[in-house]
């Protein structure tokens, strides 16, 4: 059958899991927030969920984290719902392992820029390699701590404090990039005026979550929300509708079994490409692969099959 744009074309909203990052001053209630989100599991990278009667897993390598998402990914489990605690903190492990990799000391020991580059790219790979648990049904909230910098406009005269993502300027661009879905919470400040007509702000325990980006923090949603709701879940519960799970069969293969079903036919030029990318040694097998490398194939089957075909083109001399 010849495919058209006829047989292509889908129309409607399409239901699926969804990417979300919730930032905000330490205390105001991100992770208590985020309890409430569809069975969670927290993947705890500060102790933040120490307070709370959940579900948690903790690592403090970046390769436990690895293979936690590996976990999630390929074994039996009823959760919805992975929520990462913080997402700030997991930068710095991954800095760590950046750092532990190449024998550096910091992350500035790699020449101005180049580590948080380096980061910058091991953090995409990441976040791509999620496209696994959202396949699976799940959703997936980061949370992070908020920083206020100083932001000043190449036209204007002065500058003004905007809220932004604890994290390096390589790093936060990627997260909102990202996210379905960018929230500010914080709590309600109110200007109050003195007997003496001297105004000052006033603070509670009031809190919001912000939707909408504005001069004074980042924010963003795709599902038509309000520009100020109430810091409850219920306030964004429709977000996090019904999603059908994908659970994993008892019986569900390995990765390597995965990898060598999917390249079915061209084992040795897929070996040969992980072999010349430095992903497998010589007679390695496909269970060798890093989880991460390994979950970045399965989420794009067709370009790495593209890429081996490529490889293969290229090393095999024309006769």
């Amino acid at each position: 059958m010849k495919t058209t744009l006829q047989t292509m074309l889908r129309r409607g909203r399409v239901t699926r899991p969804q990417k979300s990052a919730i930032y905000g001053p330490e205390g105001v209630g991100k992770t208590t927030l985020a309890s409430q989100a569809p069975n969670p599991v927290f993947l705890d990278t500060e102790g933040g969920t120490d307070h709370l009667d959940v579900a948690r897993l903790t690592a403090e390598k970046w390769e436990d984290i690895l293979a936690i998402i590996n976990q999630l990914a390929t074994e039996p489990h009823e959760f919805r719902t992975l929520v990462i605690d913080t997402i700030d903190w997991l930068e710095k492990r991954l800095a760590e392992f950046v750092c532990r990799r190449a024998s550096k000391d910091s992350i500035e020991d790699f020449g101005y820029g180049k580590g948080h580059v380096i980061v910058a790219e091991e953090m995409a790979k990441f976040l791509a390699s999620l496209d696994v648990l959202l396949k699976r049904g799940m959703h997936i909230i980061l949370l992070a701590h908020s920083t206020v910098k100083k932001f000043e406009m190449p036209d204007a005269a002065g500058s003004y404090d905007r809220f932004e993502l604890k994290l390096s300027k390589q790093v936060a661009p990627l997260i909102k990039e990202w996210a379905d879905m960018v929230l500010f919470c914080n709590y309600v400040t109110r200007v109050a005026e003195n007997d003496q007509g001297k105004r000052r702000g006033v603070g509670g325990r009031e809190r919001v979550l912000h939707t909408t980006h504005t001069a004074a923090w980042d924010a963003k949603n795709r599902h038509g929300l309000e520009e100020k709701l109430p810091f409850t879940y219920e306030a964004i519960a429709k977000v996090f509708g019904e999603v059908p799970p994908a659970p994993v069969a008892d019986n569900e293969p390995s990765i390597g079994e995965k990898l060598a079903g999917l390249v079915k036919g061209r084992e040795s030029d897929a070996k040969a490409f992980l072999i010349a990318r430095g992903q497998l040694k010589e007679n390695g097998s496909f269970d060798d692969l890093n989880p991460e490398y390994a979950a970045r194939i399965l989420g794009n089957p067709i370009g790495f099959l593209e890429a081996v075909e490529k490889f293969n083109a290229e090393v095999t001399p024309l006769v």
